[in-house]
Parts: C-alpha cells; structure tokens; sequence
C-alpha cells in the first residue's frame, strides 16, 4: 500500500466491520495491546482510527514529529517507537505487508500532542494520554516514598538493637556506625563522600536523594545488619562496626550478580522526598479531577 492510500481501502480497517465509536477514554484502552511478555503497547494504525485520520501518511507526518519531541527530550526513540511491518489480508487468501509503529504510552502521548488540534478526540487524547502519563510518574515516586519509609522504619529498629546488644548510645557512635555499612555498600565511600558526590547542601541529606533502587539496597544493607547483631547477643562497638560493614559487602555482591548497577552509579532523583511526598499529593489531586472530567478510573 502506498503512504497516499485511504485507511478504508485496507482489508484490517475499511473491510473490517467497526465498532461504534466509543467514548475517548475507553476507546484510546480498548486499542490497547500487550506483547508476549506482558509489555504494553499501541499499534498506530489503531490509534490514528481512533483520531479520526483517514489516510496514513497524514499520520506519519504526526508520528515523525513526536519522534523528534522524543529525541529532544533525551529518551531513545527506539524504546518508544518500534518500527513493524505486518501482514493483512487482502481478499482470495492473499496476503500484502503494511508498515506499523508499536507505540509505548508515551510515545502516545508525543503522537496525539503533534496530531490535528483541529479534532475533537485529538483534545481528548492528549488529556487522557497525559493523565495516564502523570499517574504513572506518580506510581513510581509512591513507590520511592514507600521504600523511603521502609528505610527509616529500618534504620529506627537498627539503632534501637545497637543501643541494646553494643551500648551504642551516642549520635556520634551511630554515625560512625552507618559509615562502616556505607563503606561497605558504597566501596569505601562514607556518608561524607556520598554527599559530597550527590553536590548536596550542608543541609541536605543523602537519603532523601536516593532513588527507589538507591533506597531499596540501603533497606537490604541495615536489615542484614540488624539480624546478625541480634543474633550474636552483646558484642563491641568494634564488632557491631564489622558486622555492619560485612552486611554492605554482602549487599554489593548480591547486586553486582544480580543487576550490575552499583549504589554510586545510580542518578540522584531530580527531587529530594520531602518534595517529592509534597508533590505526590498536589499531583493526586489533579488526577482526580482530570480523570471525573475524562469519567475514567
């Protein structure tokens, strides 16, 4: 098929029988598509039916310029936009290729901002494809939060244990203490060498610029710590300091074996927590009454 066709001459839309046409929230999750390891995505031939476009290279004009806005904005095309080419039937059993784009939600997003303003459902996919979009960057700073919380949970029962089984009273003592697993974790890095990587005030804290992933392996490296403290009975400073450090080691091991990307190497999220949890709940409040005036869940 040539770029200039009608989609109505195509077997897989103009000879299909159509749906009636559906509300834009549903319509845009009804075109929805998961790939065999449970990956979604959108087929561009799908959604530009659903944008009211007619001919296919009126919507690769779309396509190229969200390409572009992807690129712009640093993230690799290719992760977004996967060029396919599919077989469609064409009547009397014989079959013709047809180029596709399987389209991630964002790049979703990127297509219908560049589509036709001048359509209806265009203003109504690119509220709900950002909306989306949103909810998810706000399930994944929860998960932060989360974790974040988890930590300090953690780090609360880890003192309170030290104090127990090694008199670790003192703020100084227990600081010592945390530098020991951080040096273990973060290959001799203290909490003075970490902040002072992350660029951080003389305020800030080190924690509160952690990723969720960052926060998870600090979580790992205190709960190992405080079992084998437990587990040992009264012991020294000295030997709550080695158990500390071990369980820091043990805990760059398991991530070398597992994902390969050290603490150190991970990028400092771009807000701290505190802003963060703030965030969260002004952006919770947008979603919902973007998502009463779109009627979708």
């Amino acid at each position: 098929m040539s770029d200039g066709e009608d989609f109505d001459n195509e077997t897989d839309f103009g000879r299909m029988k159509q749906p009636k046409r559906q509300p834009a929230p549903t319509a845009f999750e009804a075109i929805r598509r998961e790939n065999e390891q449970g990956g979604e995505y959108w087929s561009a031939r799908d959604l530009a039916k659903v944008l009211d476009y007619k001919r296919w290279d009126k919507f690769k004009n779309a396509i190229q310029k969200a390409e572009i806005a992807c690129q712009n904005s640093n993230q690799a095309v290719a992760n977004h936009f996967d060029q396919v080419v599919k077989m469609v039937k064409i009547g009397s059993g014989a079959e013709r290729k047809i180029e596709d784009v399987n389209l991630s939600r964002y790049a979703c997003y990127l297509v219908v901002e560049n589509a036709d303003p001048g359509k209806p459902i265009v203003a109504l996919g690119q509220t709900y494809f950002a909306t989306q979009a949103r909810k998810a960057e706000l399930q994944e700073e929860g998960r932060r939060i989360w974790v974040y919380d988890q930590l300090a949970e953690q780090t609360y029962s880890l003192r309170g244990t030290l104090s127990g089984q090694a008199g670790v009273i003192r703020a100084r003592d227990f600081a010592i203490f945390q530098d020991y697993g951080y040096m273990g974790l973060y290959d001799g890095e203290t909490a003075a060498n970490i902040h002072k990587r992350k660029n951080l005030k003389p305020n800030q804290s080190i924690v509160d610029h952690m990723s969720r992933s960052e926060l998870a392996a600090n979580w790992f490296r205190a709960s190992q710590a405080e079992d084998a403290i437990a587990t040992k009975g009264v012991i020294s400073q000295e030997e709550a300091n080695k158990i500390h450090y071990h369980a820091g080691k043990i805990t760059r091991k398991a991530i070398s074996e597992i994902s390969g990307a050290m603490p150190e190497e991970l990028p400092s999220p771009t807000n701290n927590i505190q802003i963060a949890k703030k965030r969260q709940k002004s952006i919770e409040k947008l979603l919902k009454a973007a998502e009463e005036d779109l009627d979708i869940e």
